[in-house]
């Protein structure tokens, strides 16, 4: 008895003992306020949200409808301006028969994907001018046309027609949407009156339709201002008229959003029209995929709950078993470690074994990062090396290019084009070589770059000038060779080899705010927003330089450091500006000075 009652004594502490540990403390208090806090926070998110989806929803709905509305009215902006191009022509043009009207007329459908044919009728329905230059069908009916008719009731008035199958012409079947006026024009100095026609394809109208997107059973389409179905996705209803939509409270709203319910089902209607053709944007979305999503994330909300629940028991019971531990102090490290924080050092406290292991982690660390440092360092100078070995490099194919060039000059009996050529060549070599040398003047940089431009230019046949500008003091100031080259590479080829114009390529060098910068400047082709985002973080559009535009820009940075480098200034048809910022330095000794021009 005396035993069995000494046993219940030693059980009893012990129990009280666990229930009052700091372990079961923080567990239930952890879990009870988590829980408690989170099943809160979720009503109030999901009322919340519920609310803001449905509104979202119908916001949505009428931002997608404006975006369509605002990319018509654009679209349709540029068709008048294609139609007041061409009617300016032919108000300009010596006659209607003049072979230059026809050959500018020409040029602007050959630039236009979009547009499909330029036509003149006189009021009787006589053909007076065609581009493209086609047989007619016979029997088109061609003065019954709306497009005619409507230049006929409203000459002043510019007319859009309802999407149509061009059947003016043989061999032509394009679904076009035509645009129509009476105009004035001369022929053998008489002045007349006709009316001009130009079908401009509907596929742009159709892609931007087709991209709306309003839940899964939402669609939207067009109507004319007659209440003609413009587009549709289900493209039968052009042909099927009014008979698949109701389109009566349509024509009350020319902006606006309703509700109908045509067969019981509720359908959220959102009405734009489209300026100044006056076509109405018609978007159609059931809201009962609203009411999914709500139900979807009232869904969402109570298997998140439930998993939310789970894992903060599950953690409170990790998190509290740890904290007791001093060997927890030493897994967080670890997997501090393990994320790749080598930086912070475990506090060496406890129990002498996990003093000892603290220690041990801690010089463990510490070699790591010597050896991270070193590693750092040799990939730092196998970068450099690398950089070395490739800016030595010249793009074969311009050596094989120059040597054609200088065969086809010898073929054609032109000595002074080859003995230019063959000097740039040797001493374009003789600069990239530079017995080795990284660093060069600026003078030798300048001289090395218009040996390139007189090659290119012998053999792009002069089809561009070039001027360089310079400060005499600075050419002495000191620069990484083969840094001009790329660039002006860049130019001729991307810039001004595809022009149909002269090109001109103009390079500066001066010091401005105790920095050295040359600018490349060209009148070429341009470059995107989105092209020159990418030239200097992806891959470079300079595929005929050795170098390249991107390498330069790496090269200068790891020599100078991130605050030089390239930068560029682009617009498309406006030509490219290239930057490139150095510090100002100069050698000990004197330095030889070449003049360039």
């Amino acid at each position: 008895m005396k035993i069995e009652r000494k046993k219940k004594l030693l059980k009893a502490p012990h129990l009280s003992f666990k229930l009052r540990s700091i372990q079961t403390i923080i567990t239930v208090s952890f879990t009870l306020v988590t829980i408690l806090v989170v099943i809160a926070v979720s009503i109030m998110l999901y009322n919340k949200f519920a609310k803001t989806a449905e509104e979202n929803a119908y916001l949505n709905i009428q931002q997608i409808i404006e975006q369509v509305d605002y990319h018509l009215e654009l679209y349709v902006k540029g068709m008048q301006d294609i139609f007041e191009v061409v009617e300016d022509q032919i108000h300009k043009s010596q006659g209607i028969t003049s072979p230059i009207l026809r050959e500018q007329l020409s040029t602007l459908l050959d630039t236009r994907e979009d547009l499909v044919s330029v036509g003149l009728f006189s009021p009787e329905g006589k053909l007076v001018l065609d581009i493209p230059n086609l047989e007619m069908r016979r029997n088109t009916r061609l003065t019954q046309q709306s497009w005619f008719e409507s230049a006929h009731v409203h000459p002043q008035q510019l007319s859009f027609s309802a999407p149509h199958i061009q059947n003016l012409y043989k061999g032509q079947y394009k679904w076009v949407v035509s645009l129509s006026r009476m105009i004035t024009y001369r022929d053998h100095e008489a002045t007349k009156k006709g009316i001009l026609l130009v079908d401009v394809n509907f596929r742009t109208i159709d892609e931007l339709s087709r991209k709306v997107a309003l839940g899964k059973r939402g669609y939207a389409y067009i109507i004319d201002d007659l209440g003609n179905i413009v587009y549709h996705p289900q493209q039968q209803l052009i042909y099927a008229g009014l008979k698949y939509e109701n389109l009566e409270p349509v024509f009350d709203y020319a902006y606006g959003s309703y509700t109908d319910n045509p067969g019981g089902e509720t359908r959220y209607i959102t009405v734009r029209t489209v300026d100044p053709i006056k076509w109405k944007i018609i978007g159609v979305a059931y809201p009962d995929e609203i009411v999914t999503t709500k139900k979807d994330l009232n869904e969402f909300i109570f298997w998140f709950l439930l998993v939310v629940c789970a894992a903060v028991v599950i953690l409170a019971v990790f998190v509290s078993a740890k904290i007791a531990q001093p060997l927890r102090r030493l897994e967080q490290s670890v997997q501090s470690v393990g994320e790749g924080d080598f930086s912070t050092p475990i506090l060496v406290s406890g129990a002498y074994e996990v003093v000892q292991l603290s220690k041990r982690f801690n010089f463990m660390l510490h070699r790591i990062r010597q050896l991270m440092d070193q590693i750092i360092y040799e990939q730092e100078a196998k970068r450099r090396s690398e950089l070395d070995v490739l800016q030595a490099q010249i793009n074969p194919h311009f050596l094989y290019n120059t040597l054609n060039s200088v065969v086809r000059l010898a073929e054609k009996g032109k000595k002074d084009e080859i003995v230019a050529t063959i000097t740039s060549l040797s001493k374009f070599f003789r600069i990239s070589l530079s017995k080795g040398k990284n660093i060069i003047t600026l003078g030798e940089e300048l001289e090395h770059v218009r040996h390139y431009l007189i090659i290119q230019k012998i053999r792009f046949k002069n089809k561009f000038n070039y001027v360089i500008d310079y400060d005499i003091e600075i050419l002495s100031c000191l620069t990484l060779k083969l840094i001009l080259q790329p660039i002006v590479e860049n130019a001729i080829v991307h810039g001004i080899e595809k022009m149909s114009d002269e090109g001109y390529i103009h390079i500066s060098a001066s010091i401005q705010d105790s920095r050295l910068v040359i600018t490349v400047s060209d009148n070429g082709l341009g470059m995107s927003r989105q092209v020159m985002d990418r030239l200097l973080t992806g891959v470079s559009r300079s595929g005929g330089s050795g170098v390249g535009v991107r390498n330069v820009h790496e090269r200068i940075r790891l020599y100078y450091g991130k605050n030089y480098g390239l930068s560029f200034e682009s617009e498309l048809e406006a030509g490219t500006t290239v930057t490139i910022t150095l510090p100002v330095e100069t050698g000990d000794g004197e330095t030889e000075k070449r003049g360039v021009s």
